[in-house]
């Protein structure tokens, strides 16, 4: 194979994502010629409305896995937690790369800390998630529906049109955010969605694309996404719902904390634990296994509160 074009979002950091690839695949293969090819997708050209409100699923993917599927694109970057946990026939991951800090992030221009913040600051974020466990540590916040790409969402802050935004710290590290930006601080506190901060690389299965790809994987990010997907599926939850989980392997022991609840914060699921693991399957099965106790404690009907909470007129 001579050549392989990226398809790819394009905003700012999912140009840097695709760039990140082609850098990895010219060190590997210094005779592939490598294109990027943008493509707009459903949650790239709506952007007045909150996300779960236009259908959280394959809002960044389905246009990309289109030109996968009739050969136009050899592979899709993708922020892997844009990636819904169930493929179309024919395609899927090939690759999940090496995580960057996984934790979400505050930023402000005019207040040090999420704790300075006074009463009734405007908060904006896209994520339902995120809003959830905001409203459950303060409640006394007005949490704002943000969307738009890095760039729109900084020029909104700067402008003051919010007094904080949230933002994935991946996303502030891999664009060099923080010469930007005077204060960022991670927020240790929060849960991070499932795959946030890893890169998952897609393309058709079988190919020979495939086979070339295959070096981009990183086992351990591996295994903690196997866990946080498999969670998130068996709750029948996309990306765009108030559900967090966040796996982390060391030596052999994944810790997972996983958190579900409505966007107010007023009921709220936790869990945590610690379990020794030696494969994938491993991985996934503790996924599920934890999801089945958020199932028996109620999580489908807080689920099914939270969506139709979201869709109630504004």
């Amino acid at each position: 194979m001579q050549q392989l074009t990226i398809g790819t979002r394009g905003s700012v950091l999912a140009l840097w994502q695709a760039n990140h690839i082609k850098d990895c695949l010219q060190t590997q293969y210094p005779t592939l010629q490598v294109e990027i090819q943008i493509v707009k997708t459903k949650g790239d050209k709506i952007l007045d409305v909150p996300l779960a409100k236009i259908g959280g699923k394959g809002l960044f993917t389905k246009e990309l896995e289109e030109l996968l599927l009739n050969g136009t694109i050899d592979l899709a970057v993708h922020s892997l937690k844009d990636v819904p946990v169930d493929f179309v026939e024919g395609l899927g991951l090939v690759a999940i790369t090496k995580r960057e800090d996984v934790r979400d992030s505050f930023l402000s221009f005019k207040y040090p800390s999420l704790e300075s913040l006074p009463k009734g600051a405007r908060v904006g974020t896209t994520s339902l998630r995120r809003t959830m466990q905001l409203n459950a540590l303060r409640g006394d916040l007005d949490t704002q529906s943000l969307r738009g790409n890095v760039q729109t969402r900084l020029k909104r802050l700067k402008d003051g049109e919010f007094d904080a935004i949230i933002l994935a710290q991946a996303g502030v590290n891999r664009l060099g955010l923080g010469e930007k930006v005077p204060y960022i601080v991670p927020l240790d506190f929060m849960i991070p969605a499932m795959g946030q901060a890893a890169l998952g690389v897609e393309c058709k299965m079988g190919s020979e694309a495939q086979l070339l790809l295959a070096f981009l994987n990183d086992s351990k990010a591996t295994f903690e996404t196997a866990c946080e997907r498999a969670f998130v599926r068996a709750l029948n939850g996309g990306c765009q719902v108030p559900i967090g989980v966040n796996a982390s392997l060391e030596e052999g022991v994944l810790k997972v904390r996983s958190i579900l609840g409505l966007p107010d914060g007023t009921r709220i699921l936790r869990e945590c634990l610690e379990v020794q693991v030696k494969s994938v399957e491993d991985c996934e099965r503790i996924g599920v296994q934890m999801a089945q106790s958020f199932i028996k404690q109620g999580a489908q009907e807080i689920l099914q509160m939270a969506q139709n909470w979201e869709f109630q007129p504004e």
